[in-house]
């Protein structure tokens, strides 16, 4: 059986001038400058409503465009920009993970301290409605101290990896840069 390739999807982007690309408040060369906060949030925004297997290719229609073809100069940006992205997205995933895993060992901790602390109150006052609810209160108390690291194993990953994947597919993406025909 053959192997399909993933979809190439096509975004498209107009701006008047290829400044408009990039962020102003940014000091570096083009291709190592942020990209400006609307186009990425562009990019991104149409990237995110793609499965995250998906390649791109982005078209940029620029009004004024500048004498020397700016192609190269816009795709390395653009592919810098996103590869960091892409790393970023892995440091992040790191640092959850790292923080699930103490939380985790706390989580435990605490619940094992909540059901000895309740195991002692249900074998010594089994008849004392009020140290009954505190028994009850440990229980409840030790299993909602481990809501986070389930929370994180179980939910908080995985869209931080889609997005790293997304970002790593648009810091591959083919990018042309066409000018805005009349």
């Amino acid at each position: 059986m053959k192997k399909s390739h993933p979809p190439i999807h096509q975004i498209e982007l107009r701006v008047v001038e290829l400044s408009e690309l990039f962020n102003s408040m940014d000091p570096t060369p083009f291709h190592h400058r942020n990209l400006d906060p609307d186009a990425e949030d562009f990019l991104e925004s149409w990237a995110l409503g793609f499965p995250q297997d998906s390649h791109f290719k982005i078209i940029v229609h620029i009004e004024k465009m500048p004498q020397e073809n700016p192609s190269e100069l816009v795709a390395a940006a653009i592919h810098n920009y996103f590869e960091y992205k892409s790393e970023r997205s892995k440091h992040n995933l790191h640092q959850l993970l790292l923080e699930g895993r103490v939380s985790l060992l706390i989580g435990i901790c605490f619940l094992g301290l909540c059901l000895l602390g309740a195991d002692i109150l249900a074998a010594g006052f089994a008849h004392n409605t009020f140290l009954k609810l505190l028994k009850e209160s440990l229980l409840i108390g030790g299993w909602v101290a481990m809501w986070r690291p389930i929370q994180i194993f179980l939910y908080g990953w995985w869209p931080i990896v889609r997005r790293g994947r997304i970002y790593r597919n648009l810091g591959r993406a083919i990018v042309q840069v066409v000018p805005v025909r009349a």
